[in-house]
């Protein structure tokens, strides 16, 4: 497998630092709001690359963390009147909740930062001993750049108009410092430290959590990949890399991967814009899957502008595979087809060339029906699909619902409940030999936008 290396600014060769094991960390939310489409994307990007891992037979170990003190927080524990936990706990709740709608697989390891300060007193206090970071008057600790010869060679990033960015102090030594430790003020929420009352910079969080849960500790990089949103590579993973290095003498990661912004309207999404679009807005109209088919359609690295014309071309596409799903209905899979398998393995395999994958997905749809329209009662035939369509589902995380209740998605429950009842009518008037009532039924569901089918299962529908 090849990844594009972020920092490197090219594709390189995946080789794990032991074995065929690969450690893979990535940012995630801080749990202040419900998630919006940009966690969306970062999230369905490194669970296709975990898919992938797996499926090219590593063994992966992976972790997604949760954020659970931040400005943004405290801020909003102000506005609403609830604590600290009562917000996080929330948050993160329904942020698994859309993940879940999402078809994203649970991390392995899910720390969050509250529960492992041990792990960043830990690095502070070695940072400290090292000269690597200082203590300012205020009681604010912060990370001295000047101490680390390589800070800046992972982002290349470190102009005029990035450094801006950075929260600035008359205490600091140089512009690029930033705070490990920030020292309690009335309005914070504030933990005991070994240096005083305060809470932890939002950098050093990443580093000790990996530190603590991920990383090894005897090999030149601590994890093989960390991922997350191209916002994120300066200043936070930048300053992620220079606390471990300088702590622990490794580089943090051997590979950096970073997925591309959701845009609205040609802006990147922002809340300062107005324009978030919420996960659980989304989900409101359309299923979770068809969202999660629309925004692995785009390659992870590359924007997406966020548009539901785009969405109901790429819902259609998915409609193509159900389609097919339905033709080969109630058959057991055989064994996945092997070309098939290495051309969607090889697609992959090229930093996720989701493109490459869903030509291979179209191409085997079209070939399977053309096989279908000369021998519909090929049971052998419809094993062997069944099983690709198994495969697909599971590298790619779609397909995998009752061919027949997806097309019953957008009906409302008083609706599905009347269906039923018609289709329950329609049954017991074919039992009594009533066939002109049971026409009559099957008329009054086509008037409704309802097809019915008659199947070995039962009797199946789906919307027209």
């Amino acid at each position: 497998m090849v990844i594009y290396d972020s920092s490197l600014k090219q594709k390189v060769p995946l080789q794990p630092l032991k074995n065929n094991q690969v450690r893979v960390y990535v940012c995630g939310p801080t749990v202040y709001d419900d998630a919006h489409l940009g966690h969306a994307r970062s999230a369905i990007a490194f669970d296709l690359l975990r898919r992938t891992l797996r499926a090219l037979g590593y063994q992966t170990l992976f972790m997604k963390n949760f954020t659970d003190i931040d400005d943004k927080i405290i801020k909003k524990m102000k506005q609403s009147g609830k604590s600290l936990e009562e917000i996080t706990q929330y948050y993160i709740r329904r942020y698994l909740e859309d993940m879940e709608a999402l078809g994203v697989e649970r991390a392995d390891i899910e720390p969050r930062a509250t529960e492992d300060l041990d792990a960043m007193f830990d690095m502070i206090e070695k940072l400290l001993e090292k000269d690597c970071a200082y203590q300012t008057p205020a009681g604010d600790i912060y990370f001295d750049t000047s101490k680390d010869p390589k800070y800046c060679q992972l982002s290349h990033k470190c102009d005029e108009e990035s450094l801006s960015r950075i929260e600035p102090d008359p205490h600091k030594k140089n512009p690029a410092d930033f705070a490990l430790w920030k020292a309690c003020k009335s309005e914070d929420v504030c933990f005991d430290s070994p240096f005083g009352r305060g809470r932890p910079g939002w950098h050093i969080e990443c580093s000790a959590m990996i530190a603590k849960h991920l990383a090894y500790h005897d090999t030149p990089y601590q994890i093989d990949i960390h991922g997350g949103g191209a916002d994120l590579f300066f200043p936070h993973h930048e300053n992620e890399a220079a606390q471990t290095r300088c702590t622990y003498g490794q580089e943090l990661a051997k590979q950096w991967m970073h997925n591309g912004f959701v845009t609205i309207s040609g802006e990147k999404m922002s809340k300062s814009l107005g324009n978030s679009f919420f996960i659980k807005d989304a989900l409101k109209v359309y299923d979770g899957e068809i969202l999660r088919f629309y925004l692995l359609g785009t390659h992870y690295r590359s924007s997406l502008n966020f548009n539901e014309e785009d969405l109901l071309a790429s819902k259609k596409r998915l409609d193509r595979l159900y389609r097919l799903k339905k033709r080969i209905y109630g058959q057991k899979p055989s064994q996945v087809a092997e070309p098939f398998k290495k051309e969607l393995l090889e697609a992959m395999s090229d930093d996720l060339n989701i493109s490459k994958a869903l030509a291979v997905m179209d191409a085997f749809i079209a070939s399977s029906n053309e096989a279908l329209d000369k021998e519909p009662k090929n049971k052998g035939l419809k094993k062997q699909i069944a099983a690709n369509i198994d495969y697909l589902g599971k590298l790619l995380g779609i397909g995998q619902k009752d061919a027949y209740e997806y097309f019953q998605l957008g009906i409302d429950q008083k609706t599905k409940e009347k269906i039923e009842r018609l289709i329950e009518e329609r049954a017991l008037a074919k039992q009594q030999k009533d066939f002109a009532k049971a026409d009559q039924i099957r008329e009054e569901l086509r008037s409704m936008g309802i097809a019915i089918m008659d199947t070995p299962q039962g009797t199946v529908w789906e919307k027209i």
